[in-house]
C-alpha cells in the first residue's frame, strides 16, 4: 500500500476534503450552500481565470470583499495560481486601502462593487500597476465607465469550456508566502505579516489539535476574514474536512442564535463584545444551544463575570481562553478544565510552540516576575513585509536559519505551573469591538480634519466594547468645531472600528517633563468623564 502525507500547501487541504467527501457541505454563506467538490472547482476555475489575465507566481492580490463566498474564492484561488492573498477589512476607507496596495505592490484587486467610491478614489489619485476585479456589475454604479475592467463572473467564466483536471498550476513548495496579513503595529502604520503555507498549516494543526476538531464539526463564524481569528476559521474547517457558516456580522444576534439552533453548530468563536451583547438578550433560554460544543475567545481577555455566566449559561460548552497574535497567530491556550481554578490565565503553550517570559536581557525570569513573552515554533512568521529594521527587533535569529525568536511586545508572569497571565501591552494599542485600533493611526487620520492641530487618542474600558477610544484635540481658533462635527468629519476618512466615541477639545495637549504628552493625565480625565453605554448583564 502506497504512503500517504498530508498537504503541504494550504489550498491543497481543500482539494483533499474536496476528494474525500465531493457532496458533503463545505461552505454556508446566507442562501449559498457549497459542497466541497463545487467549491474546489470554483477555486480552480478562479485561479485558471487569474493566470489568463496575467497573474504571475508570487503576485500580491488583495480582495477588499465582505465575509461573502467570493472571498474565500478568490483567496483560495489567489493561493492556487500560486500567488499571496491579502484580505483587506470590507470597512477601511481609501487612505488604507491606498496603503495597502502600494505597500504590497499588489497586482491585482477584486472588490465589491458596493466599494467602488473608496476604489475609485485611490485609482484617481494614484497611478497604480494595478487590475480590478469587480464582484457586481459595475455597469450600474454611476462613475465607474472610467474604472471599468472585468468582473468576478467574467473571471470565472474563463474556465467554461476548459477541462480544470488538465490545467497546470504553478508549482510552489510549502518556504512560499501564502498570506499577507496587515496588522497596526507600533509606528502607526500597518504591517504586513509574512505568513508561509507552513506557518499557516502548523498553526492551524495546532490549533485543531487541542480544539479536538473533526469532520462532524460545525463552526460559526461572525469575525471578519481580515482578522487572522476569523480567517483561520475557514482554513482550519477546511483541513478537518467540517462545514462553515460564515456570516457578515453578529449585530443581529437573534439570527445569529436560530441559526446556532437550526444547523445545530458545534464552535463558536467569540470575542468579549459578542459575549456582552449575547448576555444581555432577553429570551435567551428559548434558543436550543445544545448542539455547541465549545466556544472559543481571543484578541481580549473576558471579564471574569462574563466567564461565570457562560459558565452557568451553558454548562456543558467546553470555553477555550486563548492568547495570540498576528505575528505567530496563537500562543497559548487554557485547557477548559483549568476555567474554574485559573480564570484570568490565558494558558499554557499550544502544541509545537514554546513561550518563555524574559528580562530585558533575554533571559528567562522566575514564576510570578513579569517580563516580555517570547515565541518560538513553526507558527512564528517571517516578518513583516518591506521592514527589515522592524522584524530585526522583534525576530531575533537563533543557532540556525529556522531557529527564530519572536518577542511579541507584551508582558506577561507565569504561575509554578507554567500557565501565563497577561500583565499589558508595550505600544499604544486599543482593543476595541474586538479589532486592534493604533492610537497613532487614529490620531494622523485627526490630523487630517483642516481645524485641527494637535490630537492625542486614549483608550477608556468598557464592559460591551472593550475599550472606548477617546480622543482629545486642539483646534485652530477661527476655524474650530464642536465634538459632534468632528466625529461626522471622522465618519468620512476613518473606518467604523476607529471612530472616536467621544472628542474632547483642549487648549493645549497635557506634556510630561520630557516635552511628550502625557497620556496618562488624558486617560485619568478620560476615565473620570466617560459613562458607559451599558451597564451590567441584563
Amino acid at each position: 500500500m502506497a504512503v500517504t502525507f498530508d498537504p503541504i500547501l494550504v489550498h491543497e487541504w481543500l482539494s483533499r476534503s474536496a476528494q474525500h467527501h465531493p457532496e458533503k457541505e463545505a461552505l454556508v454563506c446566507g442562501p449559498e450552500r457549497w459542497t466541497y467538490g463545487r467549491l474546489d472547482q470554483a477555486v480552480s476555475a478562479m485561479a485558471y481565470g487569474l493566470m489568463l489575465a496575467g497573474l504571475r507566481r508570487h503576485d500580491r492580490v488583495v480582495t477588499y470583499l465582505d465575509n461573502t463566498s467570493e472571498n474565500v474564492i478568490s483567496l483560495y484561488g489567489t493561493l492556487k495560481a500560486g500567488a499571496v492573498g491579502i484580505i483587506a477589512p470590507g470597512t477601511i476607507k481609501a487612505p488604507k486601502l491606498q496603503y495597502i496596495l502600494e505597500d504590497s505592490d499588489a497586482r491585482f484587486l477584486i472588490c465589491d462593487v458596493t466599494k467602488a467610491r473608496e476604489v475609485c478614489c485611490v485609482l484617481e489619485k494614484e497611478a497604480l500597476d494595478l487590475q480590478v476585479i469587480w464582484v457586481g456589475d459595475p455597469k450600474r454604479i454611476p462613475g465607474l465607465e472610467g474604472f471599468y475592467a472585468q468582473t468576478w463572473a467574467d473571471m470565472m467564466a474563463c474556465a467554461d469550456s476548459v477541462d480544470l483536471d488538465t490545467v497546470t498550476y504553478p508549482r510552489m513548495i510549502d518556504v512560499d508566502l501564502a498570506l499577507l496579513i496587515y496588522t497596526s503595529g507600533s509606528t502607526g502604520s500597518p504591517k504586513g505579516v509574512m505568513s508561509t503555507h507552513h506557518n499557516v498549516i502548523s498553526a492551524a494543526r495546532s490549533i485543531i489539535q487541542y480544539l479536538e476538531n473533526d469532520e462532524n464539526d460545525r463552526i460559526l463564524n461572525v469575525l471578519p476574514l481580515s482578522f487572522d481569528y476569523g480567517l483561520y476559521q475557514i482554513i482550519m474547517t477546511f483541513m478537518f474536512g467540517g462545514t462553515m457558516f460564515l456570516e457578515r456580522s453578529f449585530l443581529y444576534l437573534h439570527a445569529i442564535l436560530e441559526k446556532i439552533d437550526k444547523e445545530r453548530i458545534t464552535g463558536f468563536p467569540i470575542q468579549p463584545t459578542i459575549t456582552a451583547m449575547l448576555l444581555r438578550l432577553e429570551h435567551l433560554g428559548q434558543y436550543d444551544l445544545r448542539s455547541v460544543r465549545y466556544m472559543t475567545n481571543t484578541g481580549a481577555a473576558l471579564p471574569l463575570e462574563h466567564i461565570q455566566a457562560l459558565r452557568s449559561l451553558f454548562p456543558w460548552i467546553s470555553l477555550y481562553s486563548m492568547f495570540g497574535l498576528t505575528e505567530c497567530k496563537r500562543v497559548g491556550y487554557l485547557p477548559p478544565e483549568f476555567l474554574d481554578s485559573h480564570p484570568d490565565s490565558v494558558g499554557q503553550a499550544m502544541p509545537n510552540c514554546e513561550v518563555a517570559v524574559v528580562d530585558e536581557n533575554g533571559q528567562p525570569v522566575p514564576p510570578g516576575q513579569i517580563g516580555q513573552l517570547t515565541v518560538r515554533g513553526s507558527n512564528v512568521m517571517q516578518g513583516y513585509w518591506h521592514d527589515a529594521v522592524l522584524t530585526e527587533r522583534a525576530y531575533l535569529p537563533g543557532d540556525y536559519p529556522a531557529d527564530r525568536t519572536l518577542f511579541s511586545g507584551d508582558y506577561f508572569h507565569q504561575d509554578e505551573q507554567g500557565l501565563l497571565y497577561f500583565e499589558g501591552r508595550r505600544d499604544d494599542m486599543i482593543k476595541s469591538r474586538g479589532e486592534r485600533i493604533n492610537t497613532l493611526e487614529v490620531e494622523k487620520m485627526l490630523l487630517t480634519i483642516p481645524s485641527i492641530t494637535e490630537a492625542a487618542v486614549v483608550g477608556v474600558p468598557d464592559d460591551l466594547l472593550g475599550y472606548v477610544i477617546w480622543a482629545f484635540v486642539v483646534q485652530a481658533g477661527d476655524m474650530s468645531l464642536d465634538s459632534h462635527q468632528v466625529i461626522h468629519e471622522c465618519t468620512r476618512i476613518m473606518e467604523p472600528a476607529s471612530l472616536p466615541r467621544q472628542v474632547t477639545t483642549l487648549r493645549t495637549l497635557p506634556r510630561n517633563s520630557n516635552g511628550k504628552i502625557d497620556k496618562n493625565e488624558l486617560k485619568r480625565i478620560a476615565g473620570e468623564l466617560y459613562k458607559p453605554l451599558v451597564t451590567g448583564p441584563a
